[in-house]
């Protein structure tokens, strides 16, 4: 998939997510807002009911996209049988198009009442919802190759180049231009804090101050704007790459751990869900079939 057939890819999900949100909400807030009591004299009630045409084909829809991207993710990425069929990142965006959309359409099927089993599984729901937001930053924290294939401390470190050499051959760097280029651009002990977020402070603004240091020393070089951009391009790739190395192992192992709370809420949920929509079928309740 090319850049712009991703970007279009990407867009058609958010839109479909934004556009459902909105649809919904435009056309049931003024059941939505009104009090339990006085919702059954609403003229919308029938429809937007939980056990409502509308209502009971949100949650079913909502529950089917949950399944569906939960599944689908989850086969892809453990059989390799599989592994040519589209990248692992794209099926992943898949999966939180698919488990965003199911939230919000089980959120309106419950007509925002909330209560008994069910409520463990709808804040089960909201505790997968969020976890899986946070887990998406950390996913893409770690360095992976172009398939989704998570990239060992090595890899990473070969992707390193030695750019203040480079430059140095390429554009004809004195000397003094290119120790301080090589200065701006190699990993500084010196940063090293106990805490991680202080360590990430310092390294954010010692960073941000070698890209300035680099961009005074091109402009005295009398580069073109070609050649300024082409280095600084390498520069600030550089600099990346040194971040990704300092944090990989924070990273990764915090990325376990968000393993161990994501995967019980979504395993509660699930069980919640299946023992709902039995209880539901025996108690005669049906959709449009």
């Amino acid at each position: 998939m090319s850049k712009i057939a991703h970007r279009i890819f990407l867009s058609i999900l958010v839109i479909i997510v934004v556009t459902t949100l909105i649809v919904l909400l435009y056309n049931g807030i003024s059941y939505y807002k009104v009090s339990v009591e006085e919702r059954f004299y609403h003229p919308d009630h029938s429809l937007l009911k939980p056990s409502g045409i509308w209502g009971h084909g949100m949650g079913i829809l909502g529950s089917l996209s949950m399944i569906i991207g939960v599944s689908i993710y989850m086969v892809r990425k453990r059989y390799r049988l599989l592994s040519r069929l589209g990248l692992l990142k794209h099926w992943l965006e898949f999966h939180i198009f698919l488990c965003t959309l199911g939230p919000i359409l089980i959120l309106f099927h419950t007509a925002f009442k909330f209560g008994g089993l069910v409520a463990i599984s709808f804040w089960s729901m909201v505790a997968v919802f969020l976890s899986g937001i946070i887990g998406r930053f950390i996913y893409i924290q770690i360095p992976r190759s172009i398939e989704g294939r998570e990239l060992s401390l090595n890899e990473v470190r070969e992707m390193k180049s030695d750019v203040a050499g480079i430059v140095r051959k390429s554009y004809n760097l004195d000397e003094e231009s290119y120790n301080i280029l090589a200065d701006s651009i190699k990993k500084k002990v010196e940063l090293y804090h106990k805490f991680a977020i202080v360590r990430y402070i310092r390294k954010y603004f010692d960073d941000r101050k070698s890209i300035y240091t680099v961009k005074t020393l091109l402009k005295k070089n009398n580069l073109t704007r070609t050649e300024y951009k082409k280095i600084l391009a390498l520069v600030k790739n550089d600099i990346t790459l040194n971040r990704k190395i300092e944090r990989l192992d924070t990273v990764q192992n915090l990325f376990k751990y968000w393993h161990v709370v994501h995967s019980p809420f979504a395993l509660v949920m699930l069980i919640i869900m299946i023992i709902h929509v039995a209880v539901t079928i025996a108690f005669g309740y049906r959709w449009i079939f």
